[in-house]
């Protein structure tokens, strides 16, 4: 009878640490960060590469950026350039929303350094198979000026994360 009781522990155990692994696992197809020490300089791109194998998943893909209180602005435009293995690239022109009207700062974090997960593409497949590079540029600029800010002051890390 003890023995049995100890094969029906270590079978609880074990099935607990089995569900406790599965549950556990990160669901990242690719996640990725760029860290940026003086703010993003608008001629230095986040760049990304990955390789897709499956050409029939679906993915939902973010733009991670994380912002410390120096960040001027409520909003971030961004240019997102995705160059296939083969083919033309695509160039998406994106803006986001970075903090609420009064002026705090949108994102999660309990210090001055707030994550944004801003969402890029939800359910895209990559339809070709191999490497795939993502470059993302800012493109802020101040009101009634046409050329943009050479630097984003405020930009610690710039991420890509595909699930």
């Amino acid at each position: 009878m003890i023995i049995s009781n100890k094969r029906n522990i270590f079978k609880v155990v074990a099935l607990s640490t089995i569900f406790a692994v599965i549950g556990c696992t990160n669901t990242d197809f690719f996640n990725e960060y760029q860290s940026f020490s003086n703010g993003w300089k608008k001629n230095q791109p986040a760049v990304f590469s990955f390789n897709s194998k499956d050409t029939v998943a679906k993915h939902n893909a973010y733009i991670n950026i994380r912002t410390n209180n120096k960040y001027p602005y409520s909003n971030l435009f961004v240019i997102v350039k995705t160059i296939p293995p083969t083919g033309n690239a695509i160039v998406d022109t994106l803006q986001y929303q970075m903090a609420n009207a009064d002026g705090t700062m949108l994102g999660s974090g309990f210090s001055n350094v707030k994550e944004h997960k801003l969402i890029w593409r939800e359910k895209t497949t990559f339809k070709k198979q191999g490497v795939y590079k993502v470059e993302i540029v800012h493109a802020l600029r101040k009101v009634n000026q046409v050329k943009g800010d050479a630097v984003l002051n405020g930009i610690t890390d710039v991420g890509l994360q595909i699930k």
